[in-house]
């Protein structure tokens, strides 16, 4: 097996992907590793009656990515190793989408993938982490050239994350 140091690409042109990814379409990994970049953005996202969201909320929401790396979970450290190694820079292409309401359909559509192929443990792990990252985007603290507000005092933040709860079948 090939071994890399991290944020290096495999080596020799060789993929190192988890025997979990086997489970799982082209499309399907896309969607599953597309997600919580997508959350993230829709979670930063200011709108009515959401606070403006700075620096700090876009840092908790990729240390919550990258908290993945150390979940009991198969799939989420999959899905956290696929995102790192992306290393081009070139954006997900799904990651360029904020829309609410596609946001929704595609967690809907991610909760019905990991029903039929991921184990229920995965399955559990991986929805609950999407959700924590839109959870910690949104509790973010600011930091201290930014205005200081309690983000999830709003109804709108509230109503985000339920919302998003009930898309990932966690409500």
């Amino acid at each position: 097996m090939s071994h890399s140091v991290a944020g290096e690409p495999p080596s020799a042109g060789r993929r190192a992907a988890p025997s979990t990814t086997a489970a799982y379409s082209a499309a399907e990994w896309d969607l599953l590793t597309g997600l919580p970049g997508r959350v993230l953005v829709a979670a930063a996202a200011s709108g009515p009656g959401r606070a403006e969201r700075g620096v700090m909320a876009g840092l908790a929401g990729l240390d919550a990515v990258a908290a993945g790396r150390a979940f009991d979970s198969d799939l989420v450290r999959a899905v956290v190793a696929a995102i790192y190694a992306r290393h081009d820079g070139t954006p997900h292409p799904t990651e360029q989408l904020t829309d609410l309401v596609d946001l929704l359909a595609a967690c809907r559509a991610a909760n019905r993938v990991l029903r039929r192929r991921a184990d229920p443990a995965d399955s559990a792990a991986y929805r609950q982490w999407v959700q924590s990252v839109a959870a910690r985007v949104c509790r973010a603290v600011p930091s201290p050239g930014e205005r200081r507000v309690d983000h999830l005092a709003t109804p709108a933040d509230r109503r985000f994350l339920d919302r998003l709860g009930a898309a990932l079948g966690l409500r």
